[in-house]
């Protein structure tokens, strides 16, 4: 069997990761309890995967593959041992009832109902272990007239008004192209989680955290709920466009690359428009507030986009610098892997991994300067180490040989 390969951060030890000596089962599938778990595991805590036998998380399948090996698991998967456990068979469940007398945090995203049915419940999972924290991720949540209904962050992003507010004004509702609601549910969890620790250490006893996945990004969408209840107000398609602040939009350069720029703040539209040669549209009266610069976003968009289309990138970057104006340059993966900015924060690292050997990913998602997380090594193989924890746990191999042949590993 193939070890983990231990990838430190720079400056880091992973013994003093913050949540070292916190145990994690991670029984979740596409994707946002996964990375949830992976979270929690790059800054420090012990995350066991439990897959099925014979139907591993679709997300090793899913997207680009090299040599058969899917490399989105590589990221998702990584910081976890992955062991297989068939939790609908008697076997299966007794043996997942020892893993959680000896964990911290169950993650679990089945269809409300399918731990009850295989008798692994909050009150079977509790009973073994008080302390226990079960964080069940779905769609809807665990109640309510659409809590068994199949649940993806598509329809979140659909249900949210994500996509109703997404796109150009006279084009369809655009949804994202990767998982948008899944991720900023990942990051709920793993807040939520923390927060449920954090209790249990005033109360000494777990809980069951319920996170919808429809219900975290009307968190980010910002104020609409409030602004339709107060001014029945319902915000449109506006495209790049924002109705708070102008000019902000993408611009195309003369060598035909694109920047963005953002004047959310007043003296950066004002640098803004001294920088394109536009000093006097600060002089107009709507001028003074976001809102009304909004509402003149035709002028400002021109004034800006002529000047800009005048100029190759660099220049722009580098006009809009010296001006302190806000500016980014429109950017692709390509360009992410070279950025300096990026390369000086290690946001993509190397991962040294047993079976493709380096891998650059995305580095854990913030740094502590006293306990760092770190990246110990890659997703694994399919239950590549379950003889290893279910030895752990007092079983023989006598008994996991007799696991395996009643396909419970």
């Amino acid at each position: 069997m193939s070890q983990p390969v231990v990838n430190a951060a720079p400056g880091s030890a992973t013994a003093a990761a913050p949540l070292t000596g916190l145990r994690v089962l991670d029984l979740a599938t596409l994707f946002a309890g996964p990375l949830a778990a992976t979270m929690l595991g790059d800054f420090g805590a012990e995350v066991v995967k439990v897959e099925h036998p014979s139907r591993p998380d679709p997300s090793r399948g899913h997207g680009p593959s090299k040599d058969g090996i899917g490399l989105w698991w590589k990221i998702l998967g990584r910081n976890k041992r992955t062991i297989t456990l068939d939790l609908s068979k008697p076997a299966g469940r007794t043996t997942l009832l020892r893993l959680v007398s000896t964990a911290d945090v169950v993650i679990e995203n089945f269809r409300p109902g399918t731990l009850e049915k295989w008798d692994l419940g909050w009150d079977e999972l509790s009973a073994v272990n008080p302390r226990l924290v079960l964080t069940r991720v779905t769609g809807f949540g665990q109640f309510g007239p659409y809590a068994r209904r199949p649940g993806f962050g598509t329809l979140a992003e659909a249900m949210s008004g994500f996509a109703a507010m997404t796109g150009e004004p006279d084009a369809p509702p655009t949804l994202p192209p990767f998982g948008l609601a899944d991720s900023i549910a990942a990051l709920a969890t793993s807040y939520a989680v923390m927060t449920a620790l954090a209790a249990r250490e005033r109360t000494g006893e777990g809980q069951v955290v319920d996170m919808a996945i429809i219900e975290p990004i009307l968190t980010v969408l910002g104020p609409q709920p409030t602004w339709y209840d107060q001014l029945g107000h319902v915000q449109p398609r506006t495209g790049n466009r924002s109705q708070n602040n102008a000019p902000r939009n993408t611009y195309r350069t003369a060598d035909g690359t694109w920047v963005a720029v953002s004047t959310s703040a007043q003296s950066v539209a004002e640098r803004v428009m001294r920088l394109v040669g536009r000093p006097e549209l600060i002089d107009e009266p709507w001028f003074a507030s976001g809102a009304d610069r909004a509402r003149h976003a035709d002028v400002l968009d021109t004034a800006v986009g002529d000047w800009i289309a005048r100029h190759g990138r660099a220049d722009v970057l580098a006009a809009f610098e010296k001006a302190e104006a806000a500016v980014a340059p429109v950017q692709d993966v390509r360009d992410v892997m070279t950025d300096p900015q990026y390369q000086a924060l290690d946001t993509i690292t190397t991962v040294d991994d047993p079976e493709l050997g380096p891998l650059r990913m995305q580095n854990v998602l913030f740094r502590l300067s006293a306990t760092p997380g770190a990246i110990r090594w890659a997703g694994r193989p399919h239950g590549a180490d379950t003889e290893e924890v279910l030895t752990e746990l007092g079983l023989t191999p006598a008994d996991v040989k007799e696991l395996r042949e009643e396909g419970v590993v």
